[in-house]
């Protein structure tokens, strides 16, 4: 794979670049050009064997002009079935370019994906020392603080140009690829991107994202009395330890650098409500839903970069997510009450490419009620939908949204009950004891739906809106 080289006058053409340029993050037109993909043929299309047999072949592309002279390219591995176009594909980044350089087996939903007619395109969204670029991944921070522009943002611009290119280079193969349905799916920054690209791009038709952000909270938008409170609130907190990522707009959190570099947290806010738009799918929900773009988040209830499921779900409850119970970046252990048989992935893509009268669950409603010294809560799901199980978790005065005592205090292991099902109201209830002296609850429900599709089984499960509570009297 090429190697790149920072020229040295790039500083000077970088401070030609201001932030009151920003006019979005991308230029649609070049993302969808062939013309500039400038592809390098590493190993042309080949069968490969198999208990699935494909036709594979490897390539780099040129994504883009990071600044004059200085190219993005990346790997991207095609494949599709042995003996007919792929009609679609399921796009993924979340690859090294060890496994990526050489013929992939195909295994699990995706072999069922090729068995089925659709196609797969492998490419690298990681950290680019990953794969031999440190010194221009280490160029492109330094010059985004310097900046604040976003071209040189390898969250905001290149990781989802990346997925966007290589959509143009599987769709520029017209005698293996025809048009059709595009999933993406992966964790962390293989969650974030497909959906900063999904927004962007019309070609791209679902995600699948764990462990990443879906709206855009106060905290994420530089907002100086969420920032205020969560400051107060960290001095307070005896085992307070600074996090790179709690308090991020998008990623890891850039603030303290940007200001470093002579940039004022106006600056900061300004950037943040500019790119909002563009990156958070709870922007988006109308023009996604014209569309019929399928999403389905896996944030997770402790993780460093979903760090606001409280803001998130009392202002996006319609946003369908799984919420495995104290899970999250770095979780280890299962709690005994958490579901050990959940394949939503699988599923998801199953349904997206090939339909069919079984469809996953929508994210249902919550109500609340005081009963004396509890609390009832009500899971309602749309009249059709008929879950096979719930199970309710909970815990008193959890520390604030993007603190890091949120991040680090777990709901209690015997803080759950399974709920009660009414069938006639298709609703699904428990009643929680309140702690004496509590000021709020938080809580939430996961609900089982088992799925068929060509033959095979699949567990999934879609969780009630992430749900706080002030209790106090």
């Amino acid at each position: 794979m090429p190697r790149f080289r920072l020229p040295h006058f790039a500083l000077y053409l970088l401070a030609l670049c201001p932030l009151s340029a920003f006019a979005g993050l991308f230029d649609m037109d070049a993302m969808r050009d062939p013309g500039t993909l400038a592809v390098e043929t590493i190993d042309d299309w080949h069968l490969v064997e198999g208990a699935v047999p494909t036709r594979q072949k490897y390539i780099t592309i040129r994504v883009g002009e990071l600044w004059p002279g200085q190219d993005l390219r990346i790997p991207v591995r095609l494949i599709v079935p042995a003996d007919r176009k792929a009609r679609g594909f399921h796009l993924t980044g979340g690859n090294n370019l060890k496994r990526l350089s050489v013929d992939a087996p195909i295994q699990g939903v995706d072999a069922d994906l090729i068995e089925g007619g659709v196609g797969l395109v492998r490419t690298i969204v990681q950290e680019l020392r990953t794969y031999g670029e440190k010194e221009l991944g280490d160029a492109m921070i330094a010059h985004f603080h310097e900046t604040l522009n976003t071209r040189y943002s390898i969250q905001y611009w290149g990781w989802p140009a990346i997925l966007m290119r290589a959509t143009t280079a599987a769709y520029a193969e017209t005698d293996y690829f025809e048009t059709g349905k595009v999933a993406m799916s992966g964790g962390s920054k293989n969650g974030a991107s497909p959906s900063v690209a999904l927004i962007a791009d019309t070609r791209l038709t679902a995600v699948h994202a764990s462990v990443s952000p879906p709206w855009e909270s106060p905290l994420r938008l530089c907002d100086d009395q969420a920032w205020s409170a969560l400051k107060a609130y960290n001095r307070s907190d005896p085992e307070f330890e600074p996090h790179r990522f709690l308090g991020g707009t998008f990623g890891p959190r850039y603030n303290e650098e940007a200001i470093a570099a002579g940039h004022s947290w106006e600056d900061l806010k300004r950037l943040s409500h500019k790119v909002a738009d563009h990156i958070f799918v709870s922007k988006n929900l109308s023009q996604l839903k014209e569309r019929d773009v399928d999403l389905l988040f896996h944030p997770g209830t402790h993780d460093m970069v979903a760090f606001d499921l409280a803001w998130g779900g009392a202002h996006y409850p319609q946003i369908p997510t799984y919420l495995r119970i104290n899970s999250g970046h770095g979780k280890r252990g299962r709690p005994e009450s958490a579901e050990t048989d959940e394949q939503n992935k699988a599923a998801f893509l199953m349904e997206h490419f090939f339909g069919g009268s079984e469809t996953l669950l929508t994210a249902p409603t919550v109500s609340v009620e005081r009963t004396g010294r509890g609390l009832k809560a009500t899971v309602r799901f749309k009249d059709g939908e008929s879950p096979e199980t719930g199970r309710i978790w909970w815990m008193h005065d959890r520390a604030p949204d993007g603190s890091a005592a949120y991040n680090r205090e777990l709901f209690p292991e015997d803080q759950w009950q399974d709920m009660k099902y009414d069938k006639a109201r298709n609703e699904w209830s428990a009643t929680i004891e309140l702690e004496s002296g509590a000021n709020y609850i938080d809580f939430l429900s996961n609900h089982r739906k088992t799925l068929s599709y060509l033959g095979k089984s699949y567990t999934t499960y879609v969780s009630s809106p992430y749900t706080r509570v002030s209790v106090s009297e």
